[in-house]
């Protein structure tokens, strides 16, 4: 079953058109094992071509290697079958570090280039190791023009094909476009049903920027903890109607909304599931009743935090990423 693809926009000539379905890399804690490795396997060999990481999740070699394997194996032709998107993470958002943050990303995955490269917060860190979680002192302003300007220099070099930002406010992308020479091609968000995100996702859609959606099944599960999407009553019973997974109906509805979505699974069955959401539609009184969820972020800069910080005596306004 093949994934359908979009062309991005202030994107280089020779850039490939992104599928709209990924396998995501991400998950706290930030650990490699086999089982993530033979994951990119399963999923080249059942079709999925687009594949995000990030420095921050410390998986791009493992998913390097993965990408040799399945050149050396034939399971792809050549890189350019492939679409990679990795991140700036904040310890390297900063004017300087950008070029060699993106040199050493390459280093890591083994590739000349990346298909799309983002900003992954709206925020600086104070230049070093990259921790997790943060520290509330280590948080300096994004010296948004300089940063942007180092990310335009990666694409004018050829070392991504594409770039653009994640977790980013429409009040954030504006103060962007405003001094953008390379408009971002893609702001990368929290977005399923129940976080709809519908005035981004509309003025994205004004801006040309294309929305893509992590934790597009409701994120990361936490001990005592929700999750919301796939616990939702409301598309259970669409789905229930539908003969169809309530992650298929999660990603189904993404995809009608013009956004794209990386997946994290290592299910291999899960993994064909989520492909399987191209062939059918929503009716319009399912869209109703998804519209109709009550909403509910999960994803904050203050989630970032180490336990140990109290909250209460931090303003992170500036740097937040909560739409209004």
């Amino acid at each position: 079953m093949s994934i359908p693809e979009v062309a991005l926009s202030s994107s280089s000539t020779t850039t490939r058109a992104m599928p709209v379905l990924g396998m995501g890399t991400g998950g706290y804690p930030f650990t490699v094992d086999g089982k993530k490795k033979l994951a990119i396997r399963h999923a080249i060999e059942l079709g999925y071509r687009h594949f995000d990481t990030a420095s921050l999740y410390q998986f791009e070699p493992a998913l390097g290697e993965a990408i040799a394997e399945a050149l050396h194996l034939g399971l792809i032709d050549s890189r350019s079958d492939l679409f990679i998107t990795s991140k700036l993470w904040c310890t390297d958002a900063h004017p300087d570090l950008v070029l060699p943050a993106i040199r050493e990303t390459l280093r890591n995955l083994k590739l000349d280039y990346l298909d799309l490269y983002l900003i992954h917060w709206p925020m600086s860190l104070k230049p070093g190791a990259c921790s997790f979680p943060i520290k509330s002192d280590d948080i300096l302003p994004l010296d948004l023009k300089s940063v942007w300007g180092a990310m335009e220099e990666c694409q004018r070099l050829g070392l991504a094909k594409s770039i653009g930002v994640s977790n980013f406010t429409r009040k954030k992308i504006a103060e962007l476009l405003q001094i953008a020479k390379i408009p971002p091609a893609v702001n990368q968000v929290e977005l399923n049903p129940v976080w709809q995100q519908k005035n981004l996702i509309e003025f994205c859609k004004q801006n040309g920027i294309h929305v893509i959606a992590y934790s597009p099944l409701g994120g990361q599960a936490w001990p005592g903890r929700k999750n919301l999407v796939l616990e939702s009553e409301v598309l259970q019973d669409i789905g229930k109607a539908k003969g169809k997974t309530v992650a298929q109906v999660s990603l189904r509805w993404i995809y009608e909304q013009g956004a794209s979505m990386v997946v994290k699974s290592l299910n291999k069955e899960r993994m064909k599931e989520n492909m399987e959401i191209f062939d059918w539609e929503l009716s319009e009184e399912d869209r109703v009743k998804i519209s109709q969820i009550p909403q509910c972020k999960m994803i904050s800069t203050y989630s970032l935090l180490s336990p140990q910080e109290s909250r209460d005596s931090i303003d992170l306004l500036d740097v937040d990423i909560v739409e209004d």
